[in-house]
């Protein structure tokens, strides 16, 4: 459709535009890179302009008049989020932030808790219908001309034309200006791209093929997104899209098919990056642009089941409160759509939200992981809406655990060279045990190479991963859950007691080099519990002692076998070339493991009840224990636990 034809009286030059806002006027803007720039270059260059109040969400083109004394004199910028560029701006006092949820600023336009005069926005050209697009910027941008007793739309060709709540009518406009421009581009550089590799590797175990994903702006999003790659049928339900998508659409990763709200589509607020992703976007029917009050709304988001919200942060205290938004008392960047997603996730059946953020600032010289908040630092994520942190160190999980947990899971993906004085720290305030060891000082990204799975004949599949200090109520709770036959079986003993003291001692010889100890865990209502664990200990620079157990009800089912085969590839890596264990001679299940694997295994009875094997590896036999039609290669007793050094 055709402007000067449909609607001469309303196409107008920028001046006169502008020129209808008049002193002491509340001007929205349109968001990020959806602003109208023309449109805002030339308010700020009309000097007839006095007490103008601004609301914006992402702000570009003021950053570079907030430096002006007589531009801050005619102008208030009030924020909703602090962007890169007016952080500066925002840290000396020059601009105003109103933190709040997304999802209820479009609320305070509606009822006039935030008036508007005028809003200033960027549209497509319109359509046969008369239907411009609001493009990239849909957000808080309906809602803020949908409020405003005037309109003024800046209409630039290059905007692209998006799909869903993106149509405005020509008729719902005031006035038009025609100007093509670049739009605002946006693209993060990655800071530390070892770092954001290795956090990115975490997160990546964390989502499963099928899950619908949010996550948002920064580099370390953008990184996160690269690993995702060898993922399949994700969804996306978010805020924001960027360039880091592209590569997930293009290869068919994200699909949209598993989604349980609105399947095959991908849903977003705005978008920001480079001209490419905008020709992407550009009448693109898998894109579905909503307004911030249904993209952020908890309720709605959690009607995408497995729902993962990925979002970033600038620390973590020892209890899981979160800190995004500033830095003390200096504001940076803003509340955004964290917590509504934190929120919507956790109603999300299946659903859960992840925390990412590097273990260090500074040039490594403070940790994020910290004993308490910074002073003035805002708690924008309480304690309790927290489930998964990760740093380049590992993955701590807070969701339903206490406070000495919470300490255990987070000293031990801080930076190595703070670990020990949050420890201390947190036996000063009593969060946990006062003899405490504290986590391992070294890098163990080397024990991901130990982690493995097997799935059962039931499709259950048991995780191996090295034990962990965190892990010390999972264990105890093992052991509680275990018959006093198995104990019997295990400790050669009928054993009562499995205190903090017995936990620390073990975990006290584990370097998972020369002494290790594997857990497997079965992932059981939405949570993992520990069904296997598996030992050995250094009893010669070439021979470990081994030993392991199984919960009762999941023994018959050839997790012994595979514990052991496991257990050997990773004592092979550290240089052992056998084992030996000690078994009770009425155990003839576990004898019969060894030798299925072992058939040349030697063994000696000793002046008690044991049978001594010596195992070497050069006399393995590889072999399924799923598909062994013989009970006795089942995995029904266990072998003592191996003997530690004092």
């Amino acid at each position: 459709m055709d402007l000067e034809t449909a609607c001469p009286d309303k196409l107008v030059d920028a001046e006169a535009a502008v020129s209808k806002i008049k002193n002491g006027c509340r001007v929205f803007i349109g968001t990020g890179c959806g602003e109208p720039q023309h449109l805002i270059r030339t308010m700020v260059e009309d000097l007839n302009m006095q007490d103008i109040m601004v609301y914006q969400m992402l702000s570009s083109t003021f950053a570079r008049y907030v430096d002006d004394p007589r531009f801050l004199r005619r102008f208030s910028l009030k924020l909703f989020f602090i962007s890169s560029t007016m952080r500066k701006a925002a840290f000396e006092g020059k601009i105003d932030y109103i933190p709040t949820y997304l999802s209820q600023i479009p609320r305070y336009f509606a009822n006039r808790r935030i008036g508007l005069d005028v809003a200033l926005i960027q549209v497509s050209p319109p359509d046969r219908f008369g239907y411009c697009s609001l493009g990239v910027s849909v957000d808080i941008t309906r809602a803020g001309m949908q409020n405003a007793k005037l309109v003024i739309a800046q209409v630039n060709p290059r905007m692209p034309r998006t799909g869903g709540d993106s149509y405005v009518h020509i008729d719902d406009i005031n006035y038009f200006v025609k100007y093509e421009e670049p739009l605002v581009e946006a693209l993060p550089s990655i800071k530390n791209k070892e770092t954001a590799s290795r956090i990115g590797f975490y997160v990546n175990q964390l989502v499963d093929d099928g899950a619908t994903l949010q996550i948002g702006f920064g580099h370390l999003p953008y990184a996160i997104l690269q690993t995702l790659t060898n993922k399949n049928d994700l969804g996306i339900h978010t805020q924001l899209i960027t360039d880091g998508f592209l590569p997930l659409f293009e290869n068919k990763v994200i699909n949209n098919k598993k989604k349980t709200l609105l399947p095959g589509r991908t849903v977003a607020s705005l978008a920001m990056g480079s001209e490419k992703l905008y020709r992407y976007l550009d009448k693109n029917p898998i894109f579905y642009f909503r307004s911030s009050e249904f993209v952020n709304d908890p309720t709605v988001i959690a009607r995408n089941d497995n729902l993962i919200s990925i979002s970033s942060a600038l620390e973590v205290d020892l209890t899981g409160q979160v800190c995004s938004d500033s830095m003390g008392h200096l504001f940076y960047s803003g509340i955004g759509d964290q917590v509504d997603f934190l929120r919507g996730s956790a109603m999300s059946k299946g659903g859960f939200s992840v925390i990412a953020l590097p273990s260090t600032a500074q040039n490594g010289t403070v940790s994020r992981i910290v004993p308490h908040l910074s002073e003035g630092a805002g708690v924008a994520t309480t304690r309790g809406d927290v489930n998964f942190v990760v740093t380049e160190y590992g993955i701590a999980e807070l969701s339903g655990k206490s406070i000495y947990q919470r300490v255990m899971e987070l000293a031990q993906i801080a930076h190595p060279k703070f670990r020990e004085e949050l420890i201390d720290v947190a036996k000063s305030r009593h969060y946990i045990f006062a003899d405490q060891l504290p986590p391992s000082q070294d890098d163990l990204i080397f024990i991901e190479g130990y982690k493995n799975s097997m799935t059962l004949r039931d499709g259950k599949t048991v995780e191996f991963r090295p034990l962990l200090p965190s892990d010390e109520f999972a264990y105890r709770n093992f052991f509680y859950s275990l018959r006093e036959e198995t104990i019997y079986f295990r400790f050669f003993y009928k054993m009562k007691l499995f205190s903090h003291e017995v936990v620390q001692k073990q975990w006290a010889s584990v370097d998972y080099r020369k002494n290790m100890s594997m857990i497997g865990q079965v992932r059981i209502g939405g949570h993992q519990e520990l069904v296997a664990i598996g030992s050995y200990a250094e009893e010669s620079d070439t021979c470990a002692e081994v030993a392991f157990v199984v919960r009762e009800d999941f023994q018959g089912r050839g997790i012994a076998s595979f514990l052991l085969a496991d257990l050997e590839r990773i004592a092979k890596e550290n240089h052992f070339t056998s084992f030996s264990a000690s078994v009770l001679r009425e155990n003839t299940a576990m004898i019969h493991v060894f030798k299925k694997r072992y058939p040349n295994a030697k063994t000696s009875v000793s002046g008690g009840s044991d049978v001594n094997i010596h195992m070497d590896f050069s006399d393995a036999v590889e072999y399924d224990p799923t598909k062994s039609s013989n009970p006795d290669d089942a995995d029904a007793c266990v072998c003592q636990e191996p003997a530690k050094d004092s």
